[in-house]
């Protein structure tokens, strides 16, 4: 991969981008500064569920809701997000990596998100998860927590 800066987003970091939460300036000054950010189609998936829970919970109306969505599926279509599917495969590589850490409480879309940078071959995570981050550190991959 060269020297070029490919770098996994977990969701806990990526929100950031989009709502303003603690860390949100500290991220966004990362994310400009990187090459490339990869996320994954679960990535999709649990974006658009944390908006509708920010709605749910009226830390932002529904219009915010949908414009937030379309501002991320944009940012995926214009490439400043590169956007991986997930394999079958990555489910039994996520259950493999909860009994290779069973001293961390490792939940499972965690699991999935390190088990499918492992398999892009991505050495580099960013989150704002001190579990997700502690088995990564465990698994030799570089973090940067938010």
């Amino acid at each position: 991969m060269g020297d070029e800066d490919i770098i996994y987003i977990d969701t806990s970091a990526l929100a950031k981008w989009y709502l303003n939460e603690e860390g949100s300036e500290e991220f966004t000054q990362y994310i400009q500064g990187i090459d490339t950010a990869v996320i994954s189609s679960l990535t999709k998936t649990e974006m658009r569920s944390l908006f509708a829970r920010r709605r749910r919970m009226c830390d932002i109306d529904a219009e915010t809701e949908s414009i937030l969505f379309a501002a991320f599926l944009d940012d995926i279509a214009n490439s400043y997000i590169q956007l991986y599917p997930v394999e079958d495969e990555r489910f039994d590589e996520a259950i493999n990596l909860i009994s290779l850490y069973p001293g961390h409480a490792l939940r499972t879309l965690d699991a999935l998100h390190l088990a499918i940078l492992r398999h892009i071959g991505i050495n580099s995570l960013v989150t704002a998860d001190s579990v997700m981050a502690s088995v990564a550190v465990d698994m030799a991959i570089s973090v940067q927590k938010f």
